[in-house]
């Protein structure tokens, strides 16, 4: 039976799950060009240490202030960007909603990203988990910010694929 706590929010993610599933979709395939229709016109996005979040410092690896910069960093991996063919494959578990105020919804998820190179065994490339702030639209959740908290202590190859 689910406690009486859990019961208002199991709609909310399964909402959060079928958002997860169709970012990680989007970034797998490649379709990158959707890549920030799942996002807010001011939103953010970071790609963190675990260390610096901690912390509370603002070093990041990839900062985007708005979804203008999203599609630049898109526009920029397609243009100019050369890097070895690659496969990725996101894993995101342990969806959880933490917080909701009106249509501001405040949700963390856990996430792994495996990733395949031509010549060498599939490697898991970044673990950590998502620190979102979503607004619920009425029609469909959108990211107004997303950190990607990553565990890892270096990043083992190119940091290219959104996270």
């Amino acid at each position: 039976m689910m406690g009486a706590q859990a019961a208002p929010h199991s709609s909310l993610r399964a909402a959060l799950r079928d958002f997860h599933d169709d970012y990680i979709s989007c970034l797998d395939t490649g379709e990158l060009e959707r890549w920030p229709d799942f996002f807010v016109e001011d939103c953010r996005y970071r790609v963190l240490s675990r260390e610096n979040h901690d912390a509370g410092l603002p070093l990041s690896l990839i900062y985007c202030d708005g979804r203008d910069m999203l599609l630049d960093r898109v526009t920029a991996l397609r243009e100019t960007t050369v890097f070895e063919p690659r496969s990725l494959r996101h894993f995101v578990s342990a969806v959880r909603v933490l917080d909701v105020d009106g249509s501001l919804i405040r949700a963390e998820a856990n996430f792994m990203i495996v990733e395949s190179l031509s010549d060498r065994d599939p490697v898991v490339n970044m673990a950590g988990r998502y620190l979102d702030t979503f607004v619920d639209t009425g029609e469909r959740l959108l990211l107004k910010d997303r950190w990607c908290v990553h565990d890892n202590y270096r990043i083992r190859t190119s940091l290219i694929i959104p996270v």
